[in-house]
């Protein structure tokens, strides 16, 4: 199984003067469900080299045990100081894609032209493609084959508006994704906030917020096992 991770190359939040990037939990927790089941990952970002963290994740109530095995795991961290650029990813050398969530790449991944041409090909040539968090929002540019949104009439999650109200970011964010996903036509549906929940739809799996990370994984795990 090879399967290509795609972080955020974007750092900040907004106008405001704080930081941003990608989850690290979002990143270490998938890596690890689908490492330790033999993948081989790739990682790759827009700008290439050492993607920016977002800093929110590296505070003591967002860790898990998927991220302390990460801080301790030096060739992982010097594998994603090293990411790929993302122009030169194509998605006929992979199985899979997945994208970890964090507010950065609402400013970067839902624009990016390589991003939005890789989704489109791996879900033209029927591969999975998962999404966990604020990451759904690479999708809201992307277009099936007969030219309608990838998301259209699909069950999806993402990180909520109310989740995005928690947290105060209401106003800083780009747009809400919830609601953006919605226009676009998607089936949208959400657990309790900061629960895990998790929506597949085919070729297409979304994970709510950090607390879906491992399940998104799982199902990205299944549905490759399916597809050999």
């Amino acid at each position: 199984m090879k399967i290509l991770f795609v972080l955020t190359s974007h750092a900040t939040l907004g106008n405001t003067q704080e930081k941003t990037g990608f989850w690290i939990e979002e990143f270490a927790s998938p890596y690890y469900v689908l490492a330790d089941a033999g993948a081989e990952i790739t990682i790759a970002s827009p700008k290439g080299g050492q993607p920016p963290v977002d800093p929110s994740s590296e505070l003591k109530d967002a860790q898990t045990p998927s991220t302390e095995r990460f801080y301790k795991d030096y060739e992982l961290i010097d594998k994603v100081a090293h990411s790929l650029k993302l122009s030169d990813m194509k998605q006929e050398d992979f199985d899979a894609v997945f994208y970890p969530g964090g507010h950065g790449l609402l400013w970067d991944l839902t624009i990016d032209k390589n991003s939005i041409q890789l989704i489109e090909g791996f879900y033209n040539h029927q591969k999975p493609i998962a999404f966990v968090c604020h990451a759904p929002a690479a999708l809201v540019n992307t277009k099936a084959a007969n030219g309608e949104p990838i998301v259209k009439g699909k069950h999806v999650t993402s990180f909520s508006n109310s989740e995005e109200e928690v947290i105060k970011l209401t106003q800083v964010v780009p747009f809400l994704l919830e609601d953006e996903l919605i226009k676009h036509g998607a089936i949208y549906s959400k657990g309790a906030d900061w629960s895990s929940h998790t929506q597949q739809d085919g070729l297409l799996i979304t994970g709510q917020n950090p607390a879906s990370s491992e399940a998104i994984a799982k199902l990205l795990l299944a549905s490759l096992q399916e597809k050999k």
